[in-house]
């Protein structure tokens, strides 16, 4: 639907909302009569004008602001943690949870006793800055446990949960999922079935997809008598993440254990593992991927089945790592009394300590070359592994932006929160600089170990650290911000573009009708990315020698238009490091190749008008 906006106002016609002055600021800075750019226009404040008037003068006074953050928050459509209710709800008996969110949660099925099981569907689903905590699940009660998904699809959840199934007799658990596909979490698992008895338990999946973010997960079936586990995926295809994973199995007595993948795929993972099977007693530990086909990252992990007790302990990948990254191993089946112990394959170039040849069988360990990995093909029987970090599409040669072609479309989904601009008389009020991060993180209500708080230093460090070379940047925390630094790089005379919608992603597409920006010439640009902050903040950039297209995109069996996309082509990539995706992706290295790729959903590049 058409949005009809009165002159110089927002769609009530009033002239002095947020959106009126952005309007009439548009109308007095840019110099053309070009259709005016709704995307853009669109995200600011959605303040009504008393509300404007109101906010204004309570900004002058930071601590009033405080006062008033969840109702500015909520009107201004501002990223803000909720501030919860120190109580801590309990529940006992039959209580089968569907859905439930945004509250601490102290005691869910605690010694229940007889026939039964409990049973949480959804917790904390799709939610922005979720903050809560999870006391006790099932503890000292036989029963089995069912948990399906705790806090998926988040973005900056700040969650703890501290105890699953612990001092059972008896009864299954199962997690099936936690965290997934979370942006920027701060997650804290600190106990799941220790000092069980009995009963099956499995942990299907951890903070898998996630965004940046720390975790850490500090026991697993500890003290655990009898009791088969399995664990199945932790912190696969996430992006800069850091975890930390303590102790699993630990001292467990008579009890199978199979840990399946860690940190598959991650991008630029840092990853800790202490304790595997440490003083187990038999009778089988099995460990299948650590730490396969990631992209670079720091990894450490510290003593597998050290002072085991008999049983048998395969460890079968180690750091088949996509492309080099720093690995270290330390203490393997040291002390161990007549453990069998078999370990596969090691696949890094760095250091492994303390291997038992005594009591441990060691075969295939591949010192691969980052060349012979990032050539795609001779690591895997001469066909291209598939990396989600460079995902097909992601980066493509200029040569592909003709009409007819056929090519991958990457997933160009906003993942960020929906949020607003501030207006300018409000934004540039707030502090906003890494010297006065204390003052941001009490308007905000940030803790200082939250991820608010870390989310918020992240933006303000990115936004002060120099320009790189030939570079020209600056974050704009308001539109009229962004609107006078383009005009500043390019001129009045400007256009913005982005990417019309998302259709197409992860899939193929054929390329339909192509324009060259400014004659498909080498052109300026000013290319803004959106930034994680409570408030709506993007980080723009000026860099040299770029092209810009518009381009029809078709699907490729109707041959319908389905988007219209706009993509920028980066013709001097010499100063990029030798590890950019887009070399791993396309081959080559720095300054031989041209690399080009889409504007991302709400993202968006400015160049002068044709």
């Amino acid at each position: 639907m058409q949005v009809v906006v009165a002159k110089d106002g927002d769609k009530s016609g009033n002239p002095f909302t947020p959106k009126g002055y952005l309007i009439r600021y548009w109308n007095k800075h840019v110099s053309n009569d070009l259709p005016k750019p709704w995307f853009l226009l669109n995200k600011a404040s959605p303040l009504n004008a008393a509300q404007y008037a109101t906010y204004t003068k309570l900004v002058a006074d930071q601590n009033a602001l405080t006062t008033h953050l969840q109702s500015f928050c909520s009107s201004a459509n501002l990223m803000c943690a909720p501030d919860l209710s120190p109580s801590l709800e309990k529940h006992t008996g039959d209580v089968h949870f569907t859905s439930y969110g945004d509250k601490n949660f102290t005691n869910y099925g605690t010694k229940v006793f007889g026939l039964g099981f409990n049973s949480f569907k959804n917790y904390s689903d799709d939610g922005n800055v979720v903050v809560n905590s999870f006391r006790r699940y099932g503890r000292d009660s036989p029963r089995d446990n069912q948990f399906d998904n705790y806090a998926p699809d988040t973005n900056v959840p700040d969650q703890s949960f501290n105890s699953y199934s612990t001092n059972t007799p008896g009864g299954s658990g199962q997690f099936t999922n936690y965290a997934h596909s979370s942006n920027v979490p701060d997650l804290r698992f600190t106990s799941y079935s220790d000092h069980g008895t009995g009963g099956e338990q499995e942990f299907k999946s951890y903070a898998d997809d996630g965004n940046a973010g720390q975790q850490s997960f500090k026991s697993y079936g500890t003290d655990g008598n009898g009791a088969d586990s399995q664990f199945t995926s932790y912190g696969n295809n996430t992006n800069v993440d850091g975890s930390t994973f303590t102790n699993y199995g630990q001292t467990a007595n008579g009890q199978n254990q199979n840990f399946t993948s860690y940190s598959f795929n991650g991008n630029n993972p840092t990853n800790n593992f202490n304790n595997y099977g440490v003083g187990g007693n038999g009778p089988s530990e099995t460990f299948t991927s650590y730490r396969d086909q990631s992209n670079v990252g720091d990894d450490t992990f510290t003593t597998y089945v050290k002072d085991a007790n008999g049983g048998e302990a395969n460890f079968t990948n180690y750091g088949q790592s996509f492309n080099e990254g720093t690995d270290v191993f330390t203490t393997y089946g040291k002390g161990g009394n007549d453990p069998h112990i078999n370990f596969k394959t090691y696949g890094v170039n760095n250091t492994f300590k303390d291997y038992v040849k005594d009591t441990a069988t060691f075969s295939n360990y591949k010192n691969r070359t980052s060349q012979v990995l990032a050539s795609l093909t001779e690591a895997n029987g001469g066909k291209k592994v598939n990396n989600r970090w460079v995902e097909p599409g992601k980066f493509f040669r200029e040569k592909m932006l003709k009409s007819g072609t056929i090519m991958p479309m990457p997933d160009i989904k906003d993942k960020m929160p929906k949020r607003s601009f501030l207006p300018r008389v409000i934004a540039s009020k707030l502090p906003f600089s890494t010297s006065k991060i204390d003052e941001l993180k009490k308007i905000f209500h940030a803790a200082n170990d939250s991820q608010v708080a870390k989310m918020i230093g992240d933006a303000l460090s990115e936004c002060e650290r120099a320009p790189s070379a030939g570079e020209t940047k600056r974050c704009a925390n308001s539109a009229e911000d962004m609107i006078d630094f383009a005009t500043s790089v390019l001129g009045r005379n400007v256009v913005v573009r982005t990417t019309e919608n998302t259709k197409g992603s992860n899939g193929n597409i054929m390329i339909g009708v192509v324009k060259g920006i400014n004659g498909g010439k080498v052109t300026k640009s000013v290319s803004c990315h959106q930034t994680l902050f409570p408030y709506l903040l993007y980080y723009c950039h000026s860099v040299p020698k770029v092209r810009v297209y518009e381009a029809d995109i078709l699907d490729p069996n109707s041959k319908a238009k389905i988007n219209h996309g706009v993509a920028i082509c980066h013709v001097d990539t010499s100063l990029w490091g030798p590890k950019h995706g887009a070399f791993i992706a396309l081959g080559s290295g720095p300054g031989k190749i041209e690399v080009c790729h889409w504007i991302f959903e709400n993202d968006m590049t400015w160049a002068t008008a044709d």
